[in-house]
């Protein structure tokens, strides 16, 4: 009795030893993205942070003299009006990749099986063209003698061409061009793992389609719209190089801000205080998307 007891604490004791024994194998395996992570996410954003509290002298270098004025300066209704832009350009572009995307995804998701990988190779294909490319190829379609223009003459449309580009309207068709693939995958692969037999009992039932839609299509991609809107929205909110082709002065952004601050003005306090006020307005809009998304999902169920 003695004997198993002793054996019993030994045995109780060599598992705690094994289990307070530090895992050197998964330190190693997460080393590298701890790195990254530390290194060109965190240090830059409190590089930037840092920067956006300090002054610029009359020779143009940096004092860190930590003050708010970069700050104040940005309540100016100037910047104030350029953020609202930059905000509901943002949404509208991520509303229109959702009316466009989600019929596509869906489309794709019920695709026969060997079909799956080609419109999914379609819908990837932009990426391989350079952004810049891309962004001239519609300055081509939308300019004021462009191939638009040009055509809606020749059938008869219009006498004279249409002002198409360097307004929110060509920003907006810029960025659901470049950014839909991001609402595109996500959706797709919510839809993809979708249970169909929930549609198949719904419809044995007698539900409508409208009603299967909204209470068991909707809620169960709601996932794949929460996270493809977060995808589109933050990157489309910051661009800078399609409202610069195709906006011009008429329809800057804050990325087309921080842009000219650093190459142009040369002052990097206030394109960095722009670039944080740009990343706390990317939170806040994403947090209150997720939020409502959420309360609309819970009420749909």
């Amino acid at each position: 009795m003695k004997n198993t007891m002793q054996s019993a604490g030994s045995g109780a004791g060599s598992n705690k030893q094994h289990k307070n024994r530090f895992d050197w194998g998964k330190l190693f395996l997460g080393l590298p993205a701890t790195i990254w992570f530390l290194f060109l996410i965190i240090l830059p954003l409190l590089v930037t942070l840092a920067m956006s509290f300090a002054s610029r002298d009359a020779y143009g270098r940096i004092t860190y003299d930590w003050n708010i004025g970069n700050y104040v300066r940005f309540i100016d209704p100037l910047y104030l009006q350029i953020l609202w832009r930059s905000f509901y350009i943002g949404l509208i572009t991520v509303i229109i990749c959702i009316l466009i995307g989600y019929p596509l995804a869906y489309f794709i998701a019920r695709s026969p099986k060997k079909m799956k990988p080609v419109y999914l190779m379609l819908v990837i294909a932009p990426f391989w063209i350079n952004l810049l490319i891309r962004a001239y190829g519609w300055m081509i379609l939308l300019r004021y003698e462009g191939i638009i223009n040009l055509f809606l003459r020749r059938i008869g449309l219009i006498e004279e061409p249409l002002q198409l580009m360097y307004n929110d309207g060509a920003v907006i068709v810029g960025l659901v061009y470049v950014f839909l693939q991001f609402m595109v995958l996500p959706l797709f692969a919510t839809i993809d793992k979708m249970d169909w037999t929930l549609l198949e009992s719904a419809q044995d039932l007698g539900a409508k389609p409208y009603n299967t839609f909204r209470h068991i299509t909707l809620p169960l991609t709601m996932p794949g719209i929460i996270g493809g809107s977060i995808l589109t929205f933050v990157p489309a909110f910051g661009s800078f190089i399609i409202p610069r082709i195709l906006g011009g002065s008429q329809s800057l952004m804050i990325g087309n801000i921080i842009e000219n601050q650093i190459k142009v003005a040369r002052n990097w306090p206030f394109a960095s205080s722009s670039a944080v006020i740009l990343i706390i307005a990317a939170l806040i809009g994403m947090i209150l998307y997720i939020r409502f998304s959420g309360k609309a999902l819970i009420g749909g169920d």
